[in-house]
This record gives structure tokens, sequence and C-alpha cells, in this order.
């Protein structure tokens, strides 16, 4: 993820990774608690997709990099063992789009993942899920694994595809793993340029962008329900799971610099597109954009509760939109 930041320690942070990236005070709508959603039967394949994926051979996933490229394989290929269709343009959007460096602007060649379940209700109608899977790649001799920056969001979005296969959505389901993300929010202004469909037909974007660490305050962050209130209501009565509950903000004209995220991640290329949106995601911690974001630091419980929210969150949304 990249958000602004203001404070001299996560500058510095935000330097070395080259980064660029409130609770609103609208009354309560009533609303029904969405029915709880049945989780998976275990959480190994979870977790082994943020293993693998924050892994040292994966040297940091930058793009263009052949880090990036075993990320990119390992995800192609297990939204083939999901059962996970392409859409009509193909499976793989390649790129090209210059980006920020810290020597400067660079020309980059991505690639973004598309995946593509039809839905039962609404078939005319998308949810594009979203998730970047590049970082920021090796710096200093050290590796960047962005354990938590991105994979956290890549496996939730995995683990929501293959829920997805098992009962089917409501819309239409476009998956996407951005390229480029760190370096400017490359692969999603590509995908909102030659989106796949067209732009009219989605009804939203629903971006995951570090999942994984919400040990910080104890929530997983919603932003975008300042833009967009009608989708409040619709998920404030999910109650909490485990160490973790849902919390909205950072996305008013009160949250500014780094407490603003509505263009801190890629669901800023919607919002510029006039695509209705939310971002989830977890507060700054310690190892953000440093190369302390490794596995090791997750707390399984933690980021489990949160993948739990984030599904609840899609269904609660998927039962509700275009009625």
């Amino acid at each position: 993820m990249i958000r602004f930041v203001r404070s001299a320690a996560l500058a510095s942070v935000a330097v070395l990774a080259l980064s660029a990236c409130g609770t609103t005070s609208e009354p309560p709508a009533e609303a029904e608690a969405p029915a709880a959603a049945t989780p998976s039967a275990d959480y190994a394949q979870l977790m082994d997709d943020l293993r693998i994926l924050s892994a040292d051979d994966m040297e940091g996933r930058d793009t263009g990099a052949p880090g990036g490229e075993r990320a990119r394989n390992y995800i192609v290929s297990r939204l083939e063992a999901i059962g996970v269709g392409a859409p009509p343009v193909g499976r793989l959007q390649p790129f090209e789009a210059q980006g920020r460096t810290r020597e400067g602007p660079k020309t980059f060649r991505g690639t973004n993942i598309l995946g593509l379940i039809e839905g039962t209700r609404v078939p005319d109608r998308y949810i594009v899920i979203t998730a970047h899977y590049d970082h920021v790649g090796v710096n200093g001799g050290q590796v960047f694994n962005g354990a938590d920056d991105n994979a956290s969001g890549v496996a939730t979005m995995l683990e929501i595809a293959e829920r997805l296969m098992a009962a089917k959505p409501e819309h239409s389901v476009i998956f996407v793993g951005f390229d480029g993300e760190e370096r400017g929010l490359l692969g999603a202004k590509h995908f909102v340029q030659a989106p796949p469909v067209p732009l009219s037909s989605i009804t939203m974007n629903l971006n995951f962008d570090m999942i994984a660490r919400a040990e910080t305050d104890g929530k997983l962050w919603v932003t975008g329900t300042y833009q967009h209130p009608t989708f409040r209501p619709i998920l404030e009565n999910i109650p909490a799971n485990g160490a973790v509950a849902l919390a909205f903000g950072k996305d008013t004209p009160q949250d500014t610099g780094a407490d603003n995220w509505v263009e801190a991640s890629d669901q800023g290329a919607f919002f510029a597109a006039n695509v209705p949106f939310l971002y989830l995601g977890v507060n700054y911690h310690p190892d953000y954009h440093r190369a302390t974001d490794d596995f090791e630091r997750i707390t399984p419980s933690v980021f489990q509760s949160a993948v739990e929210l984030s599904y609840q969150s899609f269904r609660a949304l998927d039962q509700a939109l275009d009625r």
C-alpha cells in the first residue's frame, strides 16, 4: 500500500520504499445484521498462500522483476486450481506505464491477473474484488517481503474466490491481482482505462490491502462510506470476529495526509473514474514498508478474523446491492 505519511519515522520508511499513498459522524441506520458466514474448514491454504507469496524467493515481488513474475505465476496457478475462470479478455492484462522510483521516473512493464465468477441474480452487474500482488522488491541488499503489504490482501482474495466457487455470488465477480501499485497505482489505472467490462456495469470495487496486522488497534478499517454512505448500513452491524472489528473512516475532509486513505491504494483509480469503492485494511504498524514485514510477524488468529470480516462484508454487499 502507498500512503502519504507525516511523521518523521514513517516518512523515512516511505522514501526508502518508494511510497506515496476518522470515523464519520453519520447517524447509524437501522439494518438487519447479515447471517454469519460459514468459515473454511481450516485456514491451511490461506496461511500457505500468505507464506509462499511473502517468502524470500519472491524477492519482494517488484513490478517487472523475476520475483514479481514468480508471484504472478503462483497466483495464476491458484486461480486455476480453485476453478476460477478468466473473463473473455483473458487471464492476464499486460500494461506499460511510467512509475516512480527513488532515482526518478521509470517505465515499468507490469501484468494484472484476472478471474471471473458469474453471478446468480445479477450476472450483468459486477463487483470487482482487488488486491495488489507487487511490493517494493530488494533495497540496500534487503528483501522487502511485504507479508502484510500485500501478500495478506492477495491471500484474502484467493480465500474469497475459493468460497465463492462453493457458494456462488449474486453479482458476477471479477478478481484482479494488480501489479504496480507501489509504483503509483499503475495496474489499477490501466484497468479502469481498459476495463474487461464497461465501467457502467461495475457496481463497486472492493479493495483489500494490508489485512493481516489489525492488532495495532483491533480494527479492520472500511474507507469509502463517506463518499458512498449507502454502503455503511449494509456493513455496520457485522459483529466483531475474535479481536477484530470493522471501523469506518479515513475518508472525510477532516482526515488529511496519512489519515486519508481514499486514494492510498488501488481503489484510488476507481474513485477517480467515479466507480463506487470500498477499501478494507489495517492501520499503520512498525513493520509497514520495512524489510521486517515478514510472515513470522503475523498473528494467525488476528489475520483469520480479518479475513472472516472481509468475506462477510463482501457477502453483505453482494446480497444488498442492485435491488
